[in-house]
């Protein structure tokens, strides 16, 4: 596997150090059962505002049913299909616009299904799993193929699957996989007190 640990400011847990977004799955490696239940155990049990857990997932599984993937693979912009159609899974990520107690409106339900995602993907990599958020989708597509109702909101596409051994890659792939990780300095994105206070 390739090693893109991301180089931090300060010292951080290994878990989240080691996701990273990948695009070179491994087609031939099946997600187990128990795999998919524990990822998505741990985005149920992510916070939620009134507890509401506003997240709803579709999950397709090529091996179990290859026209619900290929519904969803067929949702993604044509960059996103160019490597996704190797990832074993695709999981449709949605939030629920209302309040389940009330049915008022939940503003707080991407925030919410946002933070479910990222668990997910955590629990992804603690089982040696490499995960990819996409926000390149047809919405309106991802709705009618899968007959999601207007109250619920399609957020995006996560690929899941092993990550292609390295020698397999192909030489354009293998140079965008191996491409540094990159992120802002934590002063210009994190404040101390008021904005624009430098936190460190």
């Amino acid at each position: 596997m390739i090693d893109k640990k991301a180089e931090t400011q300060v010292r951080i847990n290994p878990l989240i150090t080691s996701r990273w977004s990948g695009r070179a799955y491994d087609p031939q490696r099946e997600i187990k059962r128990e795999q998919l239940l524990a990822m998505l155990e741990a985005a149920r049990w992510a916070p939620s505002c009134f507890g509401d857990e506003p997240w709803r997932y579709i999950v397709c599984h090529s091996p179990d049913d290859r026209q619900a993937w290929q519904n969803l693979l067929d949702c993604l912009s044509e960059g996103n299909q160019q490597w996704a159609r190797q990832a074993p899974m695709l999981i449709l990520v949605m939030a629920d616009t209302l309040f389940s107690h009330d049915e008022k409106k939940n503003p707080w339900a991407d925030y919410d299904t946002g933070a479910a995602s990222i668990s997910l993907c955590l629990q992804a990599t603690a089982l040696g799993l490499m995960t990819h958020q996409m926000g390149g989708f047809d919405t309106d597509r991802a709705r009618q193929a899968f007959a999601v109702p207007q109250r619920y909101r399609p957020m995006s596409v996560i690929a899941v699957g092993y990550q292609l051994a390295k020698e397999r890659i192909s030489d354009d792939m293998l140079e965008r996989e191996l491409s540094e990780r990159r992120r802002r300095p934590l002063d210009e994105r994190f404040y101390a007190g008021r904005w624009g206070e430098k936190i460190s």
